[in-house]
């Protein structure tokens, strides 16, 4: 959580170099009357901070820094190195990166610099310590916010040289390399360091090289950490008392977020759904942002008031909207709500990006409105939920290695090529969202001890001890569901020899002996033979795993194709406990199903009955346990709170029993 937090922050993004001096006295006022508490800057001011090499202008800096403290706004304040300026790319081009197809990228985007460069990290490390010294004791300073999404992936020299280097500090010797990158297919040995390139376009042998690509994938997630590092490590020495973080992309696949959040105290991130999508995957975003950190808070960094101007349509928020975002945030876990961007730009990429001040540059807006009653909301519920954690009992697995070999690294090497991992398993989610049932999403890494039932999904790369933590899930009683495209490889994306699912095989009962990838169009049947769902029969998609049973019971039997008859969904009991075998791609209606009895079974209930599309989620802390209602509804719907009793946070009325909620509305309960 956010060090020494006394209130929900709220405010974002906001860029005074573009403004005059009256024009920043007006949005202090316009601040006050919205209920803005915190901003974020300079992000994007590194040339206005550092015109030429050692040349510092924080004068301006300065001045607004008083002001904010003049009208009690506490301050983010951002490192500005995710946009060099002109001289630095002018000057030392070698900061610049090189993309896939080869090409040496020139200077004017944002985030656009080799994170390996030395000679950026040598001018960001000393920005970011002039503005420490500068700044290390200003009250208001509760932030610091380092660059911005990282993300950018480069090929130019200085990374191929350190990838070599990385290489040889993970393998140690060639002839290990050489093993376990499996190099004797298609004649790949080498016989030095110094024989390996990156895996770019230029490079047909290395570009369709599963191992290569994984490894490029955790090298540069491995050097992104390095240069969050290079600032941070200068941050911590003058003020170490301060949260430091960085925002995480909407974009979340390039680099593994459970490895680089290790190195900041505090999970960030920017929601930006696109325009009517499905609120449970909004909410699976959300809740992978939680457990990043194992459960605790985390940061909603960025979010548009209003319309997002680079998507395909623009479309405004609808009324409501955006105080339905911003809760359903704090609701899973986000300890602040803040905004790209207070006030509206008036040139530049993001000019008709929403804000909270348009280019009206009044108050007499919807979107200021809406802003303003939810400051004013905000300043009601206080601390009431500050750093509160959401109870759980079941997870869901959720890998990023597994993710970057499925659908990047191994994509010409699978029967089926045609796959989006944040998708499939977000699914899985979706089945328990739409129950409120509560999940964590669980690194591989994590405690599989806190749960009673743990979903893993396409588990396709298995680390070491990793089968050996869930066969001691289920000897303990836990409940394990797994499904086709898991236990297949081994860290380095290398298939196992012998029968899959590989180190699954024993635990599951079964082994797969082929699997028949279904085009788009196709379809298969899942004829249910057994237990829960007797009876029933579902339609399944995307691949079919022709499965042999070896001490599981079949459940469902496919009912088509040649291998009709043939098993597809299994159970086998292990120690004290259970594992479930899905070996094809079930419809929603048997994920909905199969959520409800298994949930139904490990004794796991939702916190109160509600009508549907009405989302429930809790967040206790040593102080309050907080209950929200989200009513996603066009009209008014209820819910049961039985003889609990709550206060409103927001209206301060009492409620109790079978509550009604009016449509897309929020309830902030807190629980007497």
């Amino acid at each position: 959580m956010i060090k020494n937090a006394d209130r929900i922050y709220y405010g974002g993004d906001y860029n005074p170099d573009q403004w005059d001096e009256a024009t920043i006295d007006e949005d202090m006022r316009l601040f006050r009357k919205a209920g803005i508490n915190l901003v974020t800057l300079p992000v994007f001011s590194w040339a206005k901070l550092e015109p030429s090499e050692g040349v510092y202008d924080f004068e301006w800096l300065d001045r607004l820094m008083d002001k904010f403290l003049e009208n009690d706004i506490k301050v983010c304040l951002a490192t500005p190195t995710t946009a060099q300026p002109a001289w630095l790319s002018k000057k030392y081009p070698q900061v610049l990166p090189v993309d896939k197809q080869g090409r040496k990228r020139t200077h004017g985007m944002r985030v656009f610099f080799c994170v390996n460069s030395p000679k950026y990290r040598e001018r960001a490390a000393a920005i970011a310590e002039q503005m420490a010294k500068r700044y290390q004791n200003y009250p208001n300073l509760v932030l610091w916010h380092v660059a911005n999404e990282y993300g950018t992936y480069c090929y130019c020299p200085t990374c191929q040289e350190k990838f070599r280097q990385w290489l040889k500090a993970r393998y140690g010797t060639v002839e290990n390399l050489n093993r376990q990158w499996h190099t004797c297919f298609w004649g790949r040995t080498v016989y030095d360091f110094d024989e390996i390139m990156l895996p770019t376009e230029l490079n047909d042998d290395y570009r369709f090289n599963p191992t290569v690509n994984l490894d490029y994938m955790r090298f540069m997630t491995d050097s992104t950490i390095e240069c969050f590092e290079n600032e941070a490590r200068v941050l911590r020495k003058y003020t170490p008392n301060v949260t430091i973080q960085t925002n995480i992309s909407g974009h979340i696949e390039k680099l593994d977020q459970f490895k680089m959040t290790r190195h900041m105290d505090i999970a960030a991130w920017d929601n930006y759904p696109a325009p009517g999508a499905d609120p449970s995957f909004v909410a699976f975003k959300h809740d992978l942002m939680r457990g990043l950190k194992n459960g605790e808070s985390f940061m909603m960094q960025e979010q548009s008031p209003n319309q997002q101007n680079w998507q395909p349509f623009s479309k405004l928020k609808r009324p409501g909207e955006v105080r339905m975002l911003s809760y359903q945030a704090m609701a899973h876990g986000s300890d602040t709500c803040l905004f790209f961007q207070l006030r509206q730009s008036i040139a530049g990429q993001e000019m008709y990006h929403g804000a909270v001040i348009s280019h009206a540059g009044h108050e007499n807006t919807r979107t200021f409105r809406e802003c303003a009653q939810l400051g004013m909301e905000l300043q009601k519920i206080g601390d009431a939920f500050l750093g509160g954690r959401t109870p759980a009992d079941t997870a869901i697995l959720f890998d990023w290695d597994s993710w970057w070999a499925l659908e990047y690294a191994s994509k010409r090497c699978l029967p089926n090529d045609d796959f989006n991992y944040l998708k499939k398993v977000s699914r899985f989610y979706k089945a328990h969202y739409d129950r409120n049932l509560p999940v964590d999403l669980l690194s591989v890494e994590g405690d599989f001890t806190r749960y009673k039932v743990i979903y893993a999904p396409y588990l396709y790369i298995m680390k070491p001890g990793l089968p050996e933590k869930l066969k001691d899930f289920v000897e303990a009683g836990g409940t394990l569901v797994t499904t086709t495209l898991s236990g297949l490889a081994d860290e380095n994306s290398k298939a196992v020899f012998g029968e899959y699912p590989g180190a699954l095989r024993e635990i599951s009962g079964i082994w797969v002996e082929e699997s028949d990838p279904l085009t788009k169009e196709e379809r298969n049947r899942m004829v249910m033979e057994g237990g829960f769902l007797k009876g029933a029969e579902y339609s399944c998609m995307y691949q079919c795993d022709i499965i042999h049973p070896r001490g599981a019971k079949v459940l469902a039997n496919y009912g088509d194709d040649f291998y009709k008859g043939t098993p597809c969904f299994t159970v086998n009991d292990y120690g004290a406990g259970k594992v479930y075998y899905l070996g094809t791609e079930p419809d929603s209606a048997f994920l909905d199903d199969l959520a409800a009895a298994l949930a139904a079974d490990a004794g796991v209930r939702p916190p109160y009955r509600a009508d549907a599309h009405v989302e429930l989620a809790r967040r206790i802390n040593d102080r309050n346990d907080i209950l929200f209602v989200l009513n996603h509804n066009k009209q008014e719907a209820s819910l049961d709170l039985e003889t609990d009793r709550f206060t409103d946070l927001i209206t301060g009325k009492q409620v109790t029993g079978v509550t009604t909620i009016s449509p897309n509305d929020v309830m902030v309960l807190k629980k007497l």
